[in-house]
Order: structure tokens, then C-alpha cells, then sequence
């Protein structure tokens, strides 16, 4: 019970890899703050906040979902007053919440260029700066970003370049908010996945099941997620963490339960070549 006592505000987290790290942080005791926008269900995109608050209850845990869209600065400082009124505080924020669209720039129109700058940037910074003032006041302050790490090479921006500019954006604050917090002793890290993981957003947007075959589970984010999270945020900051790597530098050897086929496993996006390579897993890029 290593986060008894301990308030997490997460965006997104109704379905996939945000769901998956709060629900073992519940298991681990902490308060859950979910603040997304999803409360009817989407043909594709199965969960509500209102579903995955039963599940993270189902952990034994204390959930307040709230309807909330971090496009918008009011409803995010909504979210968080309800979310401190009801449980003190806020001792972890997680930007979980992102809008993928993983095309060319012949092909992005401006609305989903808009979204995800809006979401991805925008929304990390909004949603971060808001928290700020609960998080000063705490003693295990996390901010946590699922963005990947700064890596400049012009093949992750070529083929998709409005999508990097947004998810490279979130890592940027990481790297700022780690030096500006600092003396406020709260940890400032960002976490990303060696492989594709199975997530709606995979199996809608970037392949289906063949590519989902491909990917790994999203406990293998949760995990690494934890082992973030325990650690002392005045020694822990300002670290890109891929999950195998930091799973592997905590003792973790079985990589094989995270696996959902045989087949070759897919690297995720900007997952610099130097590392992927430096791993026992062999990965497929699809990048030149």
C-alpha cells in the first residue's frame, strides 16, 4: 500500500494504458481523480469514466470521475477543485490524455492538427500548471507524461509531422517543468513504451489486429508506471524512461507476460535506434 493516503489526477485514463496505471496504483491505495471526457460509450472505443471508475472501485480504491475536457481551461480548474475538495489534494498528476493522427501533412487537416496540438501540448501544460499549486504542498509530488524522449531526427518528424511537433511539445515540458519545479521538490518525468501496446488507438487508427498481435499489454506501462512513481521525486526527475529499460534496471527479466502473440514485436514511434538496439528484445521498426 505504498500510495495509501495519496491523491493521482490523471487525464484520459478510461480505457487502455491510463486505466491500467491508475487501477495498480488503487491497488496500492491511492485516491483516484479520473478527469476525461468519455461518458457515453464510443462504437469503437469501448469504457466510460463512469466504468472505469467501477473497476479502479473494484481495486478498492476512492474514485471521482469527472466529465472534463482539457481543451478547456475552466473545465480543468473545475476538475481539480472537485478533485481536491473531495480528498485534500493532489499528490500525482498524470497526462495520460492524447489525440493521435499519425499522418502526412498533405493529409492532416487543420481541425486535427488543432486537436492535437490542443490535447497533446497544450492540454500536458494546462492540466500540469493547474495541479502546481496542490502539488507544492505535498510530500511525493509526481508529474508523470506519457511522451517520448527528445530524439531530433528528421525521420520521426517527416512522416508525421503535426503528430511528433505535439508529443515531442509534452516532452519539452518535461524537460522545462523538471528544472523550473525543482525547488518545489516534485518529480518531472516522462515515461514511453519500447513496443506498440495494445490500446483501441492501435487497433483503430494503426493497424488493427494484425498490429495488436504485435504490441504488447498495457501492464507492462503500469508497471513501469509504479516503479516511476515510488521512487523520491527529488532524486527522480527529468528522466525519459522507456518501459523495458527502467523494468530491467528494477530486476524484472520476464518479458514474455507482456506478450500477446508470438509474432515480432512492433518498436513504437521515437524509440531512439542506439537503445532499442541495446536490448535483448528484437524489435521491428518501421521507420528508415
Amino acid at each position: 500500500m505504498k500510495f495509501k493516503g495519496k491523491t493521482v489526477f490523471i487525464t484520459g485514463g478510461s480505457r487502455g494504458i491510463g486505466l491500467a496505471v491508475v487501477k495498480k496504483l488503487a491497488r496500492n491505495g491511492a485516491n483516484i481523480i479520473l478527469a476525461a471526457k468519455t461518458v457515453e460509450p464510443h462504437p469503437k472505443l469501448p469504457g466510460t469514466i463512469f466504468t472505469a471508475a467501477k473497476e479502479i472501485e473494484g481495486e478498492g480504491a476512492n474514485c471521482l470521475p469527472i466529465e472534463c475536457d482539457i481543451r478547456f481551461e475552466e473545465k480543468v480548474k473545475v476538475a481539480v477543485e472537485e478533485g481536491v475538495k473531495q480528498f485534500g489534494g493532489i499528490d500525482i498528476c498524470i497526462n495520460n490524455a492524447s489525440a493521435i493522427a499519425p499522418f502526412s501533412t498533405i493529409s492532416t487537416d487543420m481541425k486535427r492538427y488543432d486537436l492535437m496540438q490542443d490535447i497533446n501540448t497544450r492540454g500536458t501544460f494546462l492540466v500540469s500548471k493547474t495541479c502546481l499549486p496542490y502539488l507544492k504542498k505535498s510530500s511525493h509530488a509526481h508529474i508523470l507524461t506519457f511522451s517520448p524522449p527528445l530524439d531530433m531526427k528528421d525521420k520521426w518528424f517527416a512522416p508525421h509531422v503535426a503528430y511528433t511537433i505535439s508529443k515531442m511539445g509534452m516532452s519539452l515540458l518535461t524537460l522545462g517543468h523538471a528544472r523550473e519545479f525543482k525547488n518545489f521538490s516534485i518529480g518531472v518525468n516522462s515515461l514511453w513504451p519500447l513496443t506498440a501496446i495494445d490500446t483501441a488507438a492501435v487497433r483503430n487508427i494503426l493497424g488493427g489486429e494484425s498490429t495488436a498481435k504485435s504490441s504488447r499489454s498495457v501492464d507492462i506501462m503500469a508497471d513501469a508506471a509504479y516503479q516511476i512513481l515510488t521512487r523520491d521525486p527529488v532524486s527522480c526527475t527529468g528522466n525519459f524512461f522507456i518501459d523495458e529499460i527502467l523494468l530491467r534496471e528494477t530486476g524484472e527479466e520476464n518479458f514474455e507476460k507482456y506478450s500477446l502473440s508470438s509474432e515480432n514485436l512492433i518498436r513504437d514511434f521515437f524509440v531512439p535506434d542506439d537503445l532499442a538496439d541495446s536490448l535483448p528484445t528484437k524489435t521491428v521498426s518501421v521507420y528508415k
